[in-house]
């Protein structure tokens, strides 16, 4: 499986599916799930929240709206709005995005950073535990998973994970 980084927007990158780094209730507020309401419409979050709640560890699939991609995996890394994670759920909610996305047959994934923003965990933990993560996975459909985020220092973290 081809693991590729990018500096850039979520939005942007060609993927079949993208990651929101969800809370278990699917509201979509702030930080990465803000920006993919804003921009793909009130019905992914409508629709999260008709999943919820979503623990930890599991991962559901939406509509991506407006956006052009085939859907939205939501994968909580909290299961609070805006509660501080911990490498352990980052862990989680990266291999339930993988699961999900190579369950559905879905053959790219693009993942943002998973609970650096408003989780608030330190950068370098995130990026080396989502690419273990990631290193761990053994796919049946999935041939590539695109790292991509706005933010440098993370970029740079997966990019430091990647060479070990």
């Amino acid at each position: 499986m081809e693991v590729l980084v990018r500096r850039g927007s979520l939005l942007e990158v060609d993927a079949d599916v993208i990651v929101n780094p969800a809370n278990s209730h699917g509201y979509m507020g702030g930080g990465v799930a803000g920006v993919i309401k804003r921009s793909g419409g009130e019905e992914i979050e409508k629709e999260a929240v008709s999943k919820a709640p979503i623990p930890v560890g599991r991962a559901v699939l939406t509509t991506a709206g407006k956006l052009n991609f085939k859907g939205v995996i939501h994968a909580p890394t909290m299961e609070e709005p805006a509660m501080r994670t911990t490498e352990e759920k980052v862990r989680k909610a990266t291999r339930a995005s993988l699961e999900l996305a190579d369950e559905l047959c879905f053959r790219s994934i693009a993942m943002p950073g998973m609970g650096t923003g408003v989780g608030r965990l330190p950068k370098e933990v995130a990026g080396r535990a989502m690419v273990e993560e990631i290193r761990r996975f053994k796919p049946r459909c999935l041939e590539r998973v695109i790292l991509v985020d706005l933010d440098e220092e993370l970029v740079k973290e997966w990019e430091k994970a990647l060479k070990e």
